[in-house]
């Protein structure tokens, strides 16, 4: 008799496939699960990623939801396989086990344990007030990015920033306006800004914890596009976290819509790399 036939089979996805899946997918359409420790979690994890630990993985079932699909990892690919059968034995729906686990993901990661950030968001504020901490994180990383055109030499740098700053204030007009469709209020820009708090930093990071971090040399330009998008995957998963915890079912869908345009953005920040 041999061990395998007592686990249910279950599909692997490597690494270059599970990108291009979480990509196309919307946050709320699956989750991604992490199976490691909580300090595994802590030094790095993918962005939006749910911790269980293998080991309460079985008293935990009812936290997931058997209808999504369920990306799961861990730090090879061993412990998501247990934990890919054990799902897959319970009846979940489509469960993928990503072989390599993190250390074959090649894209951006976040850090820091469950509740990182999560001082801002409560989980039971309304539409209106998670709007008005979005749009004070936007301005936090905006004023970043400009406080950086006057720290860099190199032109193309300085220019890149300007960019970036510029596409923080797109990512600011789309939360003033949903915070207008949802509240109904008359007011204008100026006055919403005045109601905000003091800004933040996107992800629960300051300026030089981010600087500290990734050490990237500001005057080249793949370097500071590496930050952007390790700032992107960091506010990704803020926002994705935020949005499981959140009790308002309004406010989760905010959540939701803002840490997908996170995610495209990290999308469209790949593609400038590679047309470096």
């Amino acid at each position: 008799m041999r061990w395998k036939q007592f686990f249910t089979p279950v599909k692997s996805i490597d690494a270059v496939e599970a990108r291009q899946y979480v990509q196309r997918m919307a946050g709320d359409a699956f989750t991604l699960l992490d199976v490691r420790q909580p300090g595994e979690y802590e030094a790095e994890h993918l962005p939006g990623a749910k911790l269980i630990p293998l080991a309460e993985l079985g008293s935990r079932l009812p936290e997931l939801d058997a209808g999504k699909p369920i990306v799961v990892y861990c730090a090879i690919g061993g412990r998501s396989r247990v934990a890919a059968q054990v799902l897959a034995a319970k009846g979940f729906r489509e469960v993928l086990n990503l072989s390599g686990g993190i250390k074959a993901w090649n894209s951006q990661k976040a850090v820091g344990p469950e509740d990182h950030g999560l001082e801002l968001f409560s989980g039971n504020e309304s539409p209106e007030k998670t709007l008005m901490t979005a749009y004070s994180l936007e301005e936090g990383l905006r004023e970043f990015y400009l406080s950086m055109v006057g720290q860099v030499k190199a032109e193309n740098a300085r220019r890149l920033f300007v960019e970036l700053s510029a596409i923080e204030v797109k990512h600011q007009d789309r939360i003033f306006n949903e915070y207008l469709r949802i509240s109904g209020a008359v007011l204008t820009r100026e006055e919403f800004a005045q109601k905000v708090v003091a800004p933040g930093m996107e992800g629960g990071l300051t300026t030089a914890e981010y600087i500290r971090l990734y050490q990237p040399n500001l005057e080249v330009v793949e370097e500071v596009i590496s930050l952007a998008m390790a700032i992107e995957a960091q506010a990704l998963d803020l926002y994705q976290r935020a949005a499981d915890r959140a009790g308002p079912a309004e406010s989760r869908n905010v959540l939701m819509q803002i840490a997908n345009e996170e995610r495209a953005h990290l999308g469209q920040l790949g593609a400038l790399f590679e047309e470096r």
